[in-house]
This record gives C-alpha cells, structure tokens and sequence, in this order.
C-alpha cells in the first residue's frame, strides 16, 4: 500500500526520504546545540502552512516574539498565519515544573485536538523530559504524549538534545525508541582537523525506504538546505 508523504520543505531531505516523512508519524529530530533543530522544525510547519494546513509549536525554551524573530530571520513571516489561526503557539514553562505537568495532561491535548493540526512541533523533548525525576514517569509521559499526537492525525516532530559522550543517542535515551523516525544532525570535523561540516543521517523511519547515506547540509538565510547529491568531506 502506497505510504502518504508529508513533505518536510527541506530540499535534499525530502529526497533521501523518497518523498517525506510517513503521515501520521512521530519523529525526533536529534542533534546537539547549533546543529538547526528548531529551524528545521520551523521550516517543517512553514511548509504545512503553504499548503493551508493548521499547525502548532509547542516551545519549552522561547515564547512567541523569540519564536516569530528566529523565523523572520529566514524570511518566514508567521504572523499572519497566527492571526488567522492557521498557527498555534503553546508555551511550557520549564522552570515550573508542577503546573506544566499539569498542562501537558489536562491542556495541551484539548488544545491538539480543538486546533486540527496536520503538523505539530514540540522543541524540545528533552526539556520536558528532564521536568520528571523519575525515570518510570519520563517513560510513560513520553509514550502517551506520542500516543496523543498519533491519535490526532498529525505529524509530528520532537527536537532532543544528543549525549556529549554518544552523539548519536538522545540525554535521556528514550525518544529515538518511542519515535517512528529519528533524523540525526551532527557538526563532524574533517579527520585533518580545521573544517566542521554540518551532516544529515535518517537513523530510523518506520514502514518506508529510506536513504541511509550521511549527507552534508547548511543553514542558509531562508532555512535548511541538504546537499543530497553531495559528499561528506
């Protein structure tokens, strides 16, 4: 049966994917500081919203004019999309801990559902993640979040802060297990040294095909751009 593609509006990516992410699915888009996470994220429900399609961004680490200036840095005006209601922000506040719990059971999937989104954001995963000090609790928030988003319909990505010790895992070692997809985003160095180069890998995606290639990619001024024809070094 054909799978149904969500184009990501990254040019290169949706090509190594053969056509975008899987409907429905759930995705982390893992990777350390610096690497585009948001901005991917970001470019992602621009796309969705060129099609006319609802979508939310869910931040645990700006609030909305922050949000609104990183995406008018790459030309990407959401205002509008806000004012008409095609764009939903929905602010977590890390540093209290208790009433976002609270939020993320009794809010956030009302507010999911009510909105209609095709395309959700939450930036980051981590960060809520590290809101729950027992490890049993991060589990089964994680699970039912991901099981709230698949029930919605929409597809999903969830950045995640990597490991410095393993870059190729997530802090806490869970989302790239609950996820259906895992898109992996480095700054390796060239074995010479002196030259950094930003790479791109799909580390899983469920039910499809897949490039399986490390490919190299730049943040330009009107987003991510992944250089699928290319090399690394």
């Amino acid at each position: 049966m054909a799978v149904s593609r969500v184009k990501t509006g990254v040019d290169g990516l949706d090509e190594m994917l053969q056509g975008g992410l899987p409907e429905n699915h759930i995705v982390a888009v893992m990777g350390s500081f610096g690497t585009g996470k948001t901005t991917l994220g970001l470019q992602f429900l621009v796309e969705g919203l060129k099609k006319n399609e609802p979508c939310i961004f869910i931040s645990l680490e700006e609030d909305k004019d922050s949000i609104l200036k990183n995406a008018a840095a790459f030309g990407w005006d959401l205002s509008g999309a806000l004012d008409s209601k095609k764009l939903g922000l929905f602010k977590l506040e890390p540093s209290d801990a208790k009433t976002t719990i609270t939020r993320i059971k009794s809010e956030l999937p009302k507010f999911i559902k009510s909105f209609g989104a095709k395309r959700v954001v939450l930036d980051s995963v981590s960060l809520l993640n590290m809101m729950f000090s027992d490890e049993n609790d991060r589990r089964s928030n994680l699970f039912n979040l991901c099981q709230l988003l698949r029930s919605t319909g929409a597809t999903a990505l969830l950045t995640a802060e990597v490991k410095d010790e393993n870059p190729r895992s997530s802090r806490d070692g869970l989302a790239e297990y609950t996820a259906d997809g895992v898109l992996l985003l480095q700054s390796d160095e060239s074995k010479e040294g002196g030259e950094v180069q930003l790479t791109i890998r799909i580390l899983k995606m469920r039910r499809t095909s897949h490039s399986r290639r490390v490919k190299p990619y730049s943040i330009t001024d009107k987003g991510i751009v992944v250089h699928a024809g290319a090399d690394v070094f």
